[in-house]
C-alpha cells in the first residue's frame, strides 16, 4: 500500500529533508521541485512511501520542523502501478494494511467528535427510536436506536486523546459526550411525556417483563461486550475498516440505556 507525500519546506530546510526522505527506509519514488511555492517561499518535495513507513518519516519530520515552517500533505492513491513501489512495500517492515498513523486517526476522530447540529440531530433521533423500542417492546427499534447513535466517535476520541495525551481532542470530545446526551434525554422525555396522556403507551408499560431487560441489566457479559466493541471499535478506526463499524455500533447499549432513563424518569420508575 502505497501513500504519496508532498512537503513544502523552506529553501534553507530543503536539502536535509530531501535527504531524509530519500534515505528514509520505503521510500519509492522522489521529486523535488525547487522553488515551487510561492506562499509560503519554499521548495517541493514529493514522494511515494510504503504506508508501513510513514509515521516513522513524520516522526523524523517533526524533528526537523517541517510542519511547523511549511506543510505536509498526505494521500492515498487508489492505484499505483510501479516496480519500485512494490519493492519498496516489500523492504519497508510490517504490512501496509496494519500500519498505524496516528494524525489520521486523530483526524479522523477529531472530526467525528465534534458537537455539530448533525452529531446533536443523530443523537436525538437514536434516543426517539431507543425511547420507541423500549415501550413497544421491539428489538428491532433498540438495534436501529444502536446503529444511528453516533456516540462511538466521541467515545474514540476520548481513547485516543488518552493514548496521546491530547488534552485538547478530549475536551471536545466530552463536551460532545456531556451536552450532546442531556439535550437528547430531554427531548426524549418530552416526547414521552405527551404520549401519556395520548395513550400511546400505558404508565405501566416498564412494570412488565420484555425483550429489552438487558439495557438495565447489566452483568458480568455487559462488560465483556463492552471490552470486545471497544477493542473492535479501534481496530477499525486505526486500520480504516469501516464495514466493522456496524457491528460495534450494535453492540453499544449506550443510547438505549439514554431512552430508557429519559422514559423511567417521565413514568417515576426512578428505581
Amino acid at each position: 500500500m502505497i501513500v504519496q507525500l508532498r512537503v513544502c519546506v523552506p529553501e534553507q530546510l530543503s536539502a536535509v529533508t530531501l535527504k531524509t526522505c530519500r534515505d528514509h527506509t520505503g521510500t519509492a519514488e522522489l521529486a523535488f521541485f525547487p522553488g515551487a511555492s510561492v506562499v509560503p517561499p519554499g521548495d517541493v518535495i514529493e514522494l511515494q512511501i510504503a504506508r508501513e513507513s510513514v509515521e516513522a518519516l513524520l516522526e523524523k519530520l517533526d524533528v526537523l520542523k517541517a510542519r511547523d515552517t511549511g506543510s505536509i500533505l498526505i494521500s492515498m492513491p487508489e492505484l499505483v502501478l510501479s516496480r519500485r513501489a512494490d519493492q519498496a512495500e516489500s523492504s519497508a517492515p510490517g504490512d501496509g494494511a496494519d500500519a498505524l498513523i496516528w494524525d489520521e486517526v486523530t483526524r479522523q476522530t477529531g472530526e467525528d467528535s465534534r458537537l455539530t447540529w448533525s452529531y446533536l440531530a443523530f443523537l436525538v433521533l437514536a434516543t426517539q427510536l431507543a425511547a420507541i423500542g423500549i415501550v413497544t417492546n421491539s428489538t428491532i427499534a433498540i438495534v436501529g436506536a444502536m446503529a444511528v447513535g453516533p456516540e462511538f466517535g466521541p467515545l474514540a476520541a476520548l481513547a485516543v486523546a488518552v493514548a496521546r495525551g491530547q488534552w485538547r481532542l478530549g475536551r471536545r470530545a466530552a463536551i460532545a459526550l456531556g451536552a450532546g446526551f442531556p439535550v437528547a434525554m430531554l427531548l426524549a422525555a418530552l416526547t414521552a411525556w405527551l404520549s401519556v396522556p395520548l395513550g400511546l403507551f400505558p404508565a405501566d408499560v416498564l412494570d412488565k417483563g420484555s425483550a429489552v431487560e438487558f439495557i438495565y441489566h447489566p452483568g458480568p457479559y455487559s462488560l465483556i461486550v463492552a471490552v470486545l466493541a471497544g477493542a473492535a471499535g479501534m481496530l477499525s478506526v486505526i486500520s480504516r475498516r469501516s464495514a466493522a463499524l456496524i457491528g460495534v455500533f450494535i453492540s453499544v447499549t449506550t443510547v438505549p440505556a439514554a431512552g430508557f432513563v429519559a422514559v423511567a424518569l417521565v413514568l417515576g420508575e426512578f428505581q
